[in-house]
């Protein structure tokens, strides 16, 4: 079915997309990290319950900690580590799926098959962004193994992302 959207509806349909997809790609890790043998509940493993303190924080936490930090030249605390973190991988997840939406949303025909190049870009970015800042090593120090569970989990993230933009977008014509 051909469709059009406006900038709006498509900006909306990739906040709703995103956060599906981030949803998927938690759900990935979760299992994994059940698997391994971990026993947190959904709910606890994914709010981050067992992070205390800035060194135990992820690196979605250590970039919300250094723009707060920066903007407002204010220190967070430790017991603020587990909500930053929270806060900046969801806003990433559902925020990059934005620009995914208006650029999709602008075609006649969005294409789940655009979600796995998607995911891929997103996992590809994270890789140049976050050494820069010095909170990941270099793409090329880590094992393949690693890259290959994190690069997986994104292409579920793309993959949903982009079938429940499509989804959304079924019948959605001038409408939004």
């Amino acid at each position: 079915m051909k469709v059009r959207t406006t900038p709006l509806g498509a900006l909306v349909r990739g906040l709703l997309a995103g956060t599906a997809g981030t949803l998927a790609f938690d759900m990935v890790w979760y299992l994994r990290y059940r698997k391994a043998g971990g026993t947190d509940n959904f709910s606890d493993w994914e709010f981050s319950s067992s992070v205390k303190t800035w060194d135990e924080a992820a690196a979605p936490a250590q970039v919300g900690r250094r723009v707060w930090e920066g903007l407002f030249q204010t220190k967070l605390p430790d017991d603020k580590a587990a909500l930053v973190n929270n806060i900046m991988h969801w806003a990433y997840g559902v925020g990059s799926a934005v620009p995914y939406g208006l650029l999709v949303g602008s075609l006649s025909n969005p294409r789940i098959l655009y979600g796995p190049p998607f995911g891929a870009g997103v996992w590809g970015a994270g890789y140049v962004i976050l050494p820069a800042a010095g909170l990941y090593k270099p793409i090329t120090e880590y094992p393949r193994d690693v890259l290959a569970k994190d690069l997986s989990a994104h292409l579920v993230y793309g993959v949903v992302t982009a079938a429940v933009f499509k989804l959304l977008s079924l019948g959605g014509g001038r409408r939004g």
